[in-house]
């Protein structure tokens, strides 16, 4: 990746092309594209088989993908794509951290979690395995960055944390592997900071096996087609993501457009933070600029840059992308704009934990930009928010640690194309939470409750998704650290569309006593006490008064919405 940079303002741009794909045959092309991505699926479907961790095999909260040796992404499986964007950075710094390419041979594994590089909290760890083939040629990399349980930090998850060293472990770029044998000191290391090491353990041999089946499958494409064949290949499949994402901002009318949004708190004080992003439409062209964002602030909210560039991309390939598997060609067009040591570009030592939080809102405020210009080109605002729980205690019968987390869906906002879906944020895209069977299984609760809330979407021509409750009853004492944000502000509707209800939390104890939640960490939760999320609702899109009144007789008739509702928002039954 190209960085431009001068003392406050950085610039990142994704390599430009070669023009050496221009004579790859089209049909092999497509061969070699859809190899890639089994390749990286093949990770995936590796490390979910063989983790112990529900976070990793159920919720997938991971990303894993190959590159070729300038870094470009060849492939990624889908899971998270907030990710997606941030293993580039992961690559060339475990490299650079462990000698450089010259230091490194077959068999070797670095692991690498310091967040500003990853863009990451410590305990999404990465793992990079480059990529040689029989006769000693560097061809990529396989890398997989995958949330561990606990990694030594205040908590087992975090939300006051005042500098990014009360925030875990680092690992700084260092081989886990040394030409395939495991280096026992750094394994030893690794499991002596965290407490749920077992867990640990297991999570680290299967992320090492899951980048040792990319490797090897990278390996077998290059030998099938021969070095220059692919990589020619590659160079063309890259030229076709640019040509699909400039042919979309083509028909979008040049222009400055800005977007508004607004986080709660940074975790430590109750401030709220506005915030604004710039998206510059230049041609086939466009530009993200977070140079306006506010100053890094005290609590963990601060988004290292990695994971802005990566919000960035997302939310333009999810709009442009043709509903193609990403790769690197699609990021050409986009440009990304930082100011340093700010929220969305912190630099060390700043406290940055919950930097997913800003990531999703400014999704959501490059959305709101791209709606001055056209507001059917995207959705209305959806919840905002993972609405995610991480939990931790000892169980009463065998005295062990044990820990789970898992983000939650919202509602998501109506647009041209129809109601909103309820669903995972966009940032976690693929991901899910485990099953209530799963969960009750593994963990000291049952779920009291999970249903859809009457009236919690936003009303419009196509009304936004519907917002939940999800209660959890306690059998054991525990502790929970959840991260509700978006709680002050409601969800917005596009071209006349209502607002959804905002996300809130509640415990209630087992004396009767009710108590509300937003960020908390390290929360008691008493045996017999229900901790609830109150998911939020998507946005509506259109004037309410143009919805189909046969759609506002079904929306009644399946419990979504109130006939108090209907006649307020409608008035047409």
């Amino acid at each position: 990746m190209d960085t431009l940079a001068d003392s406050e303002i950085r610039i990142y741009r994704a390599l430009p092309g070669t023009d050496t794909g221009t004579d790859a045959d089209p049909v092999q092309t497509e061969i070699v594209r859809h190899s890639l991505n089994s390749a990286a699926n093949q990770m995936k479907r590796t490390l979910i088989r063989t983790s112990f961790s529900p976070v990793i095999y159920e919720v997938l909260d991971f990303a894993a993908a190959l590159y070729d040796t300038k870094v470009r992404l060849l492939a990624q499986a889908p899971s998270i794509p907030l990710f997606m964007g941030t293993l580039n950075f992961c690559v060339e710094a475990a490299v650079e951290g462990s000698g450089g390419v010259d230091n490194l041979e077959p068999g070797d594994v670095i692991l690498y979690n310091w967040p500003f590089g990853t863009g990451s909290h410590a305990q999404d760890t990465a793992m990079i395995q480059p990529v040689f083939t029989d006769d000693g040629t560097l061809v990529g990399y396989s890398a997989i960055k995958a949330h561990w349980l606990d990694i030594g930090a205040i908590a087992p998850y975090c939300t006051d944390t005042k500098d990014v060293f009360q925030e875990g472990t680092f690992f700084p770029g260092v081989k886990l592997y040394r030409g395939g044998k495991l280096v026992d000191d750094i394994h030893r290391f690794v499991l002596a900071n965290s407490r749920m090491p077992a867990f640990v353990a297991g999570d680290i041999l299967a992320q090492a096996t899951a980048v040792s089946i990319g490797a090897r499958n990278l390996v077998r494409i290059v030998d099938r087609y021969g070095l220059e064949v692919f990589r020619n290949t590659v160079e063309r499949i890259f030229d076709h993501g640019e040509a699909t994402v400039r042919s979309y901002f083509e028909k979008i009318p040049d222009g400055r457009y800005v977007g508004h949004g607004m986080m709660d708190n940074n975790g430590v004080d109750d401030k709220p933070i506005p915030f604004n992003v710039i998206v510059e439409v230049r041609g086939s062209s466009v530009r993200v600029d977070f140079t306006n964002s506010p100053e890094v602030q005290p609590g963990p909210v601060n988004c290292p840059v990695a994971s802005t560039v990566s919000a960035s991309r997302v939310a333009i390939t999810m709009l442009a992308g043709g509903n193609q598997a990403p790769c690197d060609g699609h990021f050409r067009p986009v440009e990304i704009v930082t100011r340093r040591n700010s929220m969305f570009d912190p630099n060390p030592p700043a406290p940055c934990f919950l930097y997913g939080w800003p990531a999703m809102q400014s999704m959501e405020v490059i959305y709101h930009a791209m709606s001055k210009v056209n507001p059917e080109t995207v959705p209305a605002c959806s919840g905002g928010d993972l609405c995610a729980l991480v939990w931790w205690g000892t169980r009463q019968d065998t005295g062990e640690m044990w820990g789970d987390g898992s983000p939650f869906p919202v509602g998501h906002g109506g647009s041209i194309s129809g109601d909103g879906s309820t669903m995972m944020h966009a940032a976690e895209a693929a991901t899910r939470f485990a099953s209530m069977e799963v969960m009750e299984s593994k963990f000291p609760w049952v779920v009291e409750q999970c249903q859809f809330v009457q009236d919690s979407c936003g009303a419009g021509k196509y009304r936004g998704g519907m917002g939940y409750d999800l209660g959890f009853e306690l059998l054991e004492d525990a502790y929970c650290t959840p991260t509700l944000e978006r709680t002050r502000t409601r969800p917005w509707g596009l071209a006349g569309g209502g607002e959804a209800r905002a996300n809130s939390g509640t415990l209630r104890y087992p004396d009767g006593r009710v108590e509300a939640f937003t960020k908390a960490t390290g929360l008691p939760v008493p045996k017999g006490a229900v901790l609830t999320i109150h998911a939020g609702g998507g946005g509506g899109y259109g004037p309410p008064e143009q919805r189909a009144s046969e759609e506002v007789e079904a929306d009644l008739k399946e419990g979504y919405i109130t006939e108090a509702f209907a006649r307020e928002h409608y008035g047409n039954l």
